[in-house]
């Protein structure tokens, strides 16, 4: 178990420490990553603006982060809780995800990519 734990730390710990590693660099250059998708087609992807978004929450400004990706800020907590349940089962047990959570996902998946269409169509 605590193999596990220490795995989903580091994992953890590795995701934060290159998002801030990222924000830190994009700040200091203003140099940021720009989106594939968006480069090939011109079209919005559903995470366009997921870094002028997460910009926006560190200063708490709601607004531009619902202006910047409202689909993501709205599915983002799922998201989150999702993914924190997940960590607590392979913690625990080292158990795969229940039924229910792979439907939560796969629903969340296809929201995502409902949301993309729906972006470019308005």
């Amino acid at each position: 178990m605590r193999r596990r734990l220490f795995r989903v730390a580091r994992g953890a710990g590795a995701v934060l420490a290159l998002g801030l590693a990222y924000t830190l660099w994009g700040t200091a250059t203003g140099l940021w990553l720009p989106c594939p998708f968006h480069a090939l087609t011109g079209l919005e992807c559903p995470g366009c603006g997921v870094t002028r978004m997460c910009l926006s929450l560190l200063r708490l400004d709601w607004a531009g982060a619902w202006a910047a990706n409202p689909g993501l800020l709205l599915f983002g907590p799922v998201i989150l809780a999702l993914g924190c349940v997940r960590a607590v089962r392979y913690v625990r047990t080292g158990g795969r995800a229940s039924r229910g959570e792979q439907r939560c996902a796969w629903v969340l998946a296809a929201a995502l990519v409902g949301y993309g269409v729906l972006r470019n169509l308005m």
